[in-house]
């Protein structure tokens, strides 16, 4: 049974506005690394059923991974309250996909929305 779901273009916007915690893997069936992250993943997905854990096929939704400038599979993104906190290429292993779930649980968001926003501001 799979806990993971498949995002596309057309579902993709509302699953990330409508949920506090997405995990987002960037993947494709030819890509050997993608293959051996999938069980690391999947399991992940299990043991954590509050979060939602998406995947987009590369293949199949060239305009996602464009938007988002994937250059690499697999790319693990995660989204917290709409505003990408994590996005790293190349499969991790479970310990690393733990902590960094661990990490982005911890965040506070108002405080990463205030850099954001520092951040742009330093910009203009």
């Amino acid at each position: 049974m799979t806990t993971t779901v498949e995002l596309t273009k057309d579902n993709f916007d509302q699953t990330v506005t409508e949920n506090d915690f997405v995990l987002i893997d960037f993947w494709a069936s030819w890509c050997g690394p993608c293959k051996q992250f999938e069980p690391v993943y999947e399991r992940a997905a299990q043991e954590n059923p509050d979060l939602v854990f998406g995947k987009v096929d590369t293949e199949a939704q060239p305009e996602l991974a464009q938007a988002f400038g994937i250059q690499s599979i697999p790319t693990l993104m995660i989204v917290r309250d709409r505003v990408a906190v994590f996005a790293q290429p190349g499969a991790l292993p479970e310990a690393a996909l733990a902590d960094v779930i661990g990490q982005a649980r911890g965040l506070d968001m108002d405080e990463v929305r205030k850099s954001i926003a520092d951040q742009e501001g330093n910009a203009q």
